[in-house]
């Protein structure tokens, strides 16, 4: 298994310790075709993108694309933060941007009313109940993700289950319909074994990512590698390995296709 492209890294303009050009030049190290910069959306108070610089960010990009022949894309992993399915990124920006990423993150800036119904549970039974959660918090959580790729043009939800536990079957079966990727994510565990069995009987499609935080992490998928190969996951599900590369929702959605 080749990985043709990684979607998910972060820089120094968010939670990422190198440059736009070190994670394009480890990019092209890895043999890959494509790399995508997708820093930690507006609304993360600590690690989150400001949009001042964004022209900062597109000339870097440019500049790594030219240097390097890699594709570099300009992303953003756009933070959840109402269940209503709103994420902060607004379609006001969506042209500065060529991916658009959806994930639960820790301490952003929540609607009110989610962060008391969906946050603050999610984080008492993960860090003090050790995932027992109750059915009704599952089902919120799953009507959220279902309601963030109902509500926006996301290209790919990042580390399902990370923190934030949902029925993952009823996420992969509306993520088919719509056309985002589950991705599997190479940086942290976030699936069960069963998890992923029941995964890859869904219709749904997948990516992996390294989430690489740091340029040397650039295209490393060993651990989701392991992962697959004991569950016998379906390769041909996978669209950004073996000389692949996935159709992504949001360019599409630019284009008016």
């Amino acid at each position: 298994m080749i990985l043709t492209g990684d979607y998910h890294t972060h820089t120094v303009y968010s939670h990422g310790k190198g440059q736009i050009i070190d994670n394009a030049i480890k990019a092209k190290e890895k043999g890959l075709a494509e790399v995508g910069i997708t820093d930690h959306g507006f609304s993360h108070p600590a690690f989150g993108l400001r949009k001042r610089k964004l022209p900062s960010m597109k000339n870097e990009i440019k500049k790594a694309t030219e240097s390097t022949g890699v594709k570099v894309l300009l992303g953003i992993e756009s933070n959840i933060i109402g269940t209503d399915g709103t994420v902060d990124l607004k379609e006001k920006y969506y042209d500065d941007f060529d991916l658009f990423l959806a994930g639960f993150h820790k301490f952003v800036l929540f609607k009110p009313s989610t962060a008391f119904s969906m946050f603050v549970p999610d984080m008492f039974h993960s860090y003090i109940m050790k995932k027992n959660l109750p059915k009704s918090l599952i089902d919120l959580n799953t009507k959220t993700f279902i309601n963030v790729i109902k509500k926006n043009p996301v290209d790919v939800i990042t580390h399902l289950n990370f923190f934030c536990f949902a029925d993952v079957k009823e996420v992969a079966k509306v993520a088919s319909d719509y056309g985002t990727y589950i991705e599997l994510n190479s940086k942290k565990v976030h699936f069960t074994d069963d998890e992923l069995y029941e995964l890859s009987k869904t219709d749904a499609n997948f990516i992996i990512d390294s989430d690489a935080h740091s340029p040397s992490r650039v295209g490393e998928i060993s651990l989701v590698e392991e992962t697959l190969k004991r569950v016998n996951f379906p390769l041909n599900k996978i669209h950004n390995i073996d000389g692949r590369l996935p159709k992504m929702r949001f360019k599409a959605f630019k284009e008016g296709v």
